[in-house]
């Protein structure tokens, strides 16, 4: 996969590069010290992923994100940062962000998050997604049915949700990959959602 890094502190960025630079399976194409540049590099390198800090200067990682996904609709974002701010996450989700994890953790855990964002799924630290819940859990809630959804569409929505991939979600459903495929593309057209992240947070908005 192809990685943009993008961080304001220079021994962050160049620490992750560092490390990055060591798996086999991922190619830092560039790095930057704010959105805009992000931006610009977005347009430059096309990366498959950007690893995006939340507080920078000139311009954060919330309109970052956003202003990548709105033009650059293939590039997967995941928001890495040491806050772990209501608004900031309830704004990088809306935003398009596939990820939020917490820099507290270890580079396993982070770069095992690259690869899930990078096979289509999305991420979301447990302490973020305990916190989108509590955001939207006051909000009504109603049955899968009164969205026209089946029990089957249910389990593969919550299923999504938790983080597992189409392999993990057949083996854990008796279904094949391929019919698993085949309800998320029925889902995604029901609903008129974009990708597996919206999936996720219609779930934590309609369905928790």
């Amino acid at each position: 996969m192809r990685l943009l890094i993008v961080d304001d502190d220079a021994l962050i960025r160049d620490s992750l590069k560092i490390m990055c630079d060591l798996e086999d399976d991922i190619e830092v194409v560039g790095t930057a010290s704010n959105g805009q540049e992000a931006f610009e590099m977005c347009r430059k390198y096309h990366p498959d992923i950007v690893l995006m800090d939340i507080r920078m200067p000139v311009l954060d990682g919330v309109l970052g994100t956003k202003l990548i996904k709105e033009n650059f609709k293939d590039i997967k974002v995941i928001i890495l940062t040491t806050f772990k701010d209501d608004e900031y996450i309830k704004e990088a989700v809306k935003n398009g962000a596939e990820g939020y994890v917490l820099k507290n953790q270890s580079f396993d855990s982070l770069a095992e998050s690259l690869r899930t964002v990078y096979k289509g799924n999305a991420v979301f630290d447990k302490n973020v997604a305990k916190t989108i819940y509590e955001m939207l859990k006051d909000e009504k809630k109603k049955s899968h049915k009164d969205f026209g959804l089946s029990d089957r569409d249910y389990e593969i929505i919550k299923l999504i949700s938790e983080g597992l991939s189409n392999k993990e979600i057949a083996e854990k459903l008796y279904l094949s990959e391929g019919t698993v495929r085949n309800y998320i593309t029925n889902l995604l057209s029901k609903l008129n959602l974009r990708d597996r992240t919206q999936i996720a947070i219609f779930y934590f908005k309609n369905l928790s």
